[in-house]
């Protein structure tokens, strides 16, 4: 069955409507998983006129097209049945034929509402992307929504997540695609979190017809930049993670009230299932999905073997194991995500020098996860940026042929939080000096090297410290931030503390701060954390950026060929496990996760370190460590900060 659709006003839907995007579209959208040699250097800051991405609205004025929507199983070659729902334009410019723009999710591809809101369907969103769908529709494209298997209404389980035959389906759509009548041969993929990736796994099939993909807030090498940064289990997150998962694969709503309860049924089955029998069929067979907490619990190493035979290892969950066969598709690729996006930012500054081709973009705003709010501090706030047209100015180049201008921009553009501008540069990080920061006397912060010998402090890792619930982890399943880090000013006796005098000018700190910290402890293993903050002139604490390390991994080895310039490097693995040894000093030198931001006149530069997150991270079982933390000629510890000038 067709349905034809007329005006899709997704800007008219009823309050209750907007209290369920409010409230749970935005929760799903941005649940993610468990979703490097010598690069030259470039000017910091290129010409003004280039500096700012180039507003662009696409190829029609119309924000509220006619368009027929229908649903229906794909059978893939294994016989398992993949649930899409395609939107196809009905009366745009006279064409007939259309390019696609795939986006495959595991969070539902479409939600079915209860009664009375089902009366009004058709003028409600569906799909968690469903705003960018009515753009890209008004602008000549097919729109395809698919629930990945083993998900939504799809049949399958889930051995893992972008198993083979996962990536494999992809394929198998797009050829279903480009033979259909409306197609004009040419796909595009995006998606947010778990879809962006699925969008970038898209070309592994290397698939002729695909040409350009747009991975959104999503990952690239998942061990270190969401499951375990600096080598320590982000436990929060995968039990949480694994939580929402478990209850969308039962067709249950995470975390929601009664209210949304009462007018959302879940998801949608397809048009010729009225009785809902195939889609109870399909959610049997989810009950077969892993657990991505369960299989964290019983990985230290990356290279440990999981305890689910089905997963070859936790590399094969991330874009990265796949990065030759995605290079080949020679498809173009527009990495994006945000300041706050988790670990994500990292994720897309790493794929970018990967895939460094003059098809390829990277843009990194003042964005938590999803890219529905500012989090810069100083402007706290709904985004105001333009996501839609901005990827519409990617796809309508390489989809349509449309000379959108932004072959002609810089291919990196960064917002520099504090300036509140944003930049752009040729290659990433821009250059900059590196300003050495030593920890000092009274806790201070001073550009001058230690003159001393076996100046030390000690400290009792506190248990109690936390980052709180308001930080750039919670973003990753939808909490908003009004007030990030809202309790670093109130923390002054948890944390172990190092501040710089007032500063002279402006300071702009663009690319990866790092930090080296000689420390020693009776353990033989231990975690730490450290933190870039700012204080204004009456003592209110920002925080701007952090790092974390277990010294397990201490060891820095050669970082590879496509690694950002200039920070350590780790492989994680169990060969290179470097235990401390009780009473000898251990060099612990890691990058904090990349930023920009300026310091302003006045203000001062704090460095904070502590021994647990105990609201995010995994705490190491045992006593509670004392670290002796060393400040002498012999054991500088550091803080170098990446200046623009």
């Amino acid at each position: 069955m067709m349905m034809v659709i007329h005006r899709h006003p997704i800007n008219n839907i009823s309050r209750v409507a907007r209290l369920w995007d409010i409230n749970f579209v935005p929760l799903l959208l941005t649940c993610v998983l468990l979703c490097s040699g010598s690069i030259p250097t470039a000017s910091a800051h290129t010409d003004a006129a280039q500096t700012i991405p180039r507003p662009y609205h696409g190829t029609s004025a119309s924000d509220d097209p006619d368009y027929t929507r229908h649903s229906r199983y794909l059978t893939m070659q294994d016989g398992v049945k993949i649930a899409i729902t395609v939107y196809q334009p009905s009366s745009i410019k006279s064409r007939t034929r259309h390019p696609t723009i795939l986006h495959q999710t595991r969070y539902w591809r479409s939600i079915e509402y209860r009664w009375p809101l089902s009366l009004f369907k058709e003028n409600l969103p569906r799909g968690l992307m469903g705003t960018y769908a009515t753009r890209f529709l008004s602008n000549g494209y097919v729109w395809i929504d698919v629930d990945v298997r083993g998900s939504g209404a799809s049949f399958g389980s889930r051995p893992y997540a972008y198993s083979q035959k996962e990536i494999q389906d992809g394929s198998e759509i797009v050829d279903w695609i480009i033979q259909q009548p409306w197609s004009n041969g040419r796909v595009g993929a995006l998606g947010i979190s778990y879809a962006g990736a699925a969008a970038e796994m898209l070309l592994v099939n290397k698939h002729p017809a695909v040409k350009a993909v747009a991975p959104l807030f999503s990952g690239y090498d998942l061990y270190p930049e969401i499951a375990f940064p600096g080598g320590i289990h982000l436990s929060w997150f995968t039990k949480t993670w694994t939580y929402i998962n478990n209850q969308l694969d039962q067709n249950q709503l995470p975390f929601s009230s009664w209210m949304t309860q009462a007018l959302v049924h879940g998801v949608s089955p397809v048009d010729d299932d009225s009785d809902r029998s195939l889609l109870q069929m399909a959610l049997t067979e989810h009950q077969a999905n892993w657990s991505p907490h369960k299989e964290a619990l019983g990985l230290i190493f990356r290279d440990d073997i999981p305890l689910s035979h089905d997963i070859p290892s936790i590399d094969h969950l991330s874009t990265q194991h796949y990065a030759n066969d995605i290079a080949d598709s020679g498809a173009a690729i527009y990495s994006y995500s945000g300041w706050f996006d988790g670990g994500y930012q990292l994720a897309a500054i790493k794929r970018h020098l990967r895939h460094n081709t003059p098809l390829n973009k990277l843009i990194i705003g003042p964005w938590d996860h999803g890219g529905k709010s500012n989090i810069s501090p100083y402007n706290v706030a709904p985004a105001e940026f333009d996501h839609q047209g901005e990827l519409l100015k990617f796809f309508d180049y390489h989809l349509q042929n449309v000379n959108t201008g932004i072959q002609e921009e810089a291919p990196i553009h960064y917002f520099t939080m504090g300036e509140e501008q944003w930049n752009a540069s040729e290659t990433w990080p821009p250059e900059a000096r590196n300003v050495q920061y030593y920890l000092e006397s009274d806790h201070q912060l001073t550009t001058n090297l230690p003159n001393h010998d076996t100046i030390k402090d000690q400290y009792v890792v506190k248990p109690s410290v936390g980052t709180g619930h308001q930080s750039r982890w919670d973003t990753l399943i939808g909490q908003s931030l009004p007030t990030p880090y809202a309790d670093r000013t109130q923390e002054i006796d948890q944390l172990l503390l190092y501040t710089s005098a007032p500063l002279e000018h402006n300071i702009e700190v663009t690319g990866h701060p790092t930090v080296t910290i000689y420390l020693s402890t009776t353990k033989t293993d231990a975690t730490i954390f450290a933190y870039l903050e700012d204080i204004d002139e009456v003592g209110e604490v920002t925080y701007v950026t952090e790092g974390q390390l277990r010294a397990l991994h201490r060891k820095v080895a050669n970082s590879p060929k496509y690694y950002p310039k200039g920070i350590p490097y780790r492989t994680f693995t169990r060969q290179n496990a470097s235990p401390l040894v009780s009473g000898e000093v251990a060099k612990l030198s890691f990058a904090l996760l990349p930023t920009s931001y300026q310091f302003k006149q006045g203000h001062q530069i704090r460095l904070a370190i502590a021994g647990v997150d105990k609201d995010h991270f995994s705490v190491l079982s045992g006593k509670n460590p004392t670290f002796t933390i060393y400040r002498s000629s012999s054991y500088p510890t550091h803080l170098v900060l990446p200046v623009v000038d």
